[in-house]
């Protein structure tokens, strides 16, 4: 009998350490979050941003291949490179400031899914970028930008600053 009440002990002590454990690694997980958003906003941002710059770059050439090569659905081809790019340049700066809330990941969203639609042919390669990317920013989108955004510093200042008007 003692031994059996010994066994019970010794599982039920190695389940509470397996627990403790489990509860330390959740903890250091969670702790690691505000990087972890930070650093997808700043390789995202960095993707699309130097896309769009390289569409600044020659205007001539961008318009020419929203042309010919990417079939935006709707729109004129003059008037999707410019929305591309205006997209591609001004929403990866307001999603590394963390600005914005889940404006800057949405767009960019949308962005990544009309560049994906629009080629008539996407090598395997490139179509998987794609999707790491739109994982990423559904990820920002769905969970935000982070503690670490200036969103979160200006929203509490804002808020006490319309409350004591």
């Amino acid at each position: 009998m003692n031994t059996i009440h010994t066994a019970h002990v010794s599982r039920a002590g190695v389940l509470q350490r397996g627990l403790d454990l489990w509860r330390l690694l959740t903890r250091s997980l969670d702790s690691l979050q505000p990087l972890a958003a930070l650093l997808a906003r700043l390789y995202i941002a960095q993707v699309f941003f130097l896309s769009g710059l390289t569409k600044l770059r020659d205007w001539e050439i961008t318009v020419a291949l929203f042309t010919d090569e990417y079939k935006v659905p709707l729109l004129p081809p003059a008037l999707a490179a410019a929305m591309g790019t205006a997209g591609e340049i001004a929403l990866p700066v307001l999603l590394v400031l963390g600005l914005g809330g889940r404006f800057s990941p949405l767009g960019l969203f949308v962005v990544n899914a009309v560049a994906v639609i629009s080629l008539s042919e996407i090598a395997p390669a490139a179509l998987q970028q794609h999707v790491f990317w739109g994982s990423l920013l559904a990820g920002l989108a769905i969970y935000g930008l982070g503690p670490w955004s200036l969103d979160r510093w200006a929203a509490p200042r804002i808020h006490s600053a319309l409350i004591t008007k």
